[in-house]
């Protein structure tokens, strides 16, 4: 690792220690603690191995902006769904928006680095399958899935709530796809699923170390999903990890789309601002909708 990353690492267990000492900050701050911790650790690793860092580049911004606006695509699906609830959320307004969008820019750079931690782990040779053929076929079928499956949680959340954890792959794979840019067809095509299984492995990793450590804190989301609420590992029920895999397949395509799109490009800067109106718009929804207490009340 470069040296950075020893001392994330050792951030990470001190706010651990102090977090099981009862420390009430790290209680409050500690999923802000234990994932920037985590984002420099993989950082540190991928950039001994291959020279260049996200963290230290301008991509990051870039990154962490578009992540909050991902993840509240979902938080807005939460209105519909009901499927988790926050607890515990400080009362200050200008510390908690600061929160959420300091939590919710972990979402892309976490599972992107756990991906390219394995990516340079496991053997090149690791995926090859079958070439698919004719991929073009399978356009606008997916993308008619995915518009259905974009739909249908809305209109019936009780009953097709985890549709929502593949339709941004059915709606964007088809365009990145289109646009040459980091699609699992076209890589399929040359006889490799690869980026897909390992995106489905960091997914399950993320997964299970976002469920971990939101167990611990004192600040933290509670599920109430439909059907499968028991039997849980922490907080998630069992069958919810199912859905951290797919998640982190729409994670790439999202990001591969946008990143075509506006990074390095005329609209690149233009791109980050233009996203602040949906976030406060979210933002003010998760306070009347999702957050189920905040401190002091």
């Amino acid at each position: 690792m470069r040296p950075y990353g020893y001392l994330a690492l050792l951030s990470l267990l001190l706010s651990e220690i102090l977090l099981f000492l009862g420390n009430p900050f790290l209680g409050r701050w500690f999923y802000l603690a234990s994932w920037w911790s985590y984002i420099l650790i993989l950082d540190a690793l991928v950039a001994k191995r291959r020279g260049s860092s996200l963290v230290f580049s301008r991509e990051l911004p870039f990154m962490a902006f578009w992540s909050v606006t991902f993840w509240l695509i979902f938080e807005w699906f939460n209105l519909f769904l009901k499927n988790w609830h926050y607890v515990n959320v400080t009362s200050s307004l200008a510390l908690r928006y600061l929160g959420y969008f300091l939590s919710f820019a972990t979402v892309l750079p976490g599972v992107l680095l756990t991906f390219e931690a394995l990516n340079l782990l496991l053997s090149p040779d690791f995926g090859g399958v079958k070439p698919l053929k004719r991929a073009e076929l399978l356009l606008i079928p997916l993308f008619t899935l995915g518009f259905v499956t974009f739909i249908l949680p809305v209109i019936y959340p009780k009953y097709t709530f985890p549709l929502v954890w593949g339709a941004v792959v059915f709606i964007l794979e088809p365009l990145n796809y289109i646009m040459d840019e980091g699609s699992i067809l076209r890589e399929w095509e040359r006889g490799s699923l690869r980026t897909f299984l390992l995106l489905l492995l960091s997914g399950l990793i993320c997964g299970f170390l976002w469920e971990f450590w939101n167990y611990w804190a004192y600040t933290k989301w509670v599920y109430t999903v439909p059907f499968v609420g028991k039997p849980k590992l922490f907080e998630m029920p069992i069958l919810g990890y199912l859905g951290f895999p797919p998640f982190a397949v729409e994670c790439w395509c999202f990001y591969r789309f946008v990143k075509k799109l506006f990074f390095r490009s005329p609209l690149d800067l233009l791109s980050l601002p233009i996203q602040f109106p949906f976030h406060i718009l979210i933002f003010s929804l998760i306070d009347h909708h999702t957050v189920f207490t905040f401190l002091g009340s």
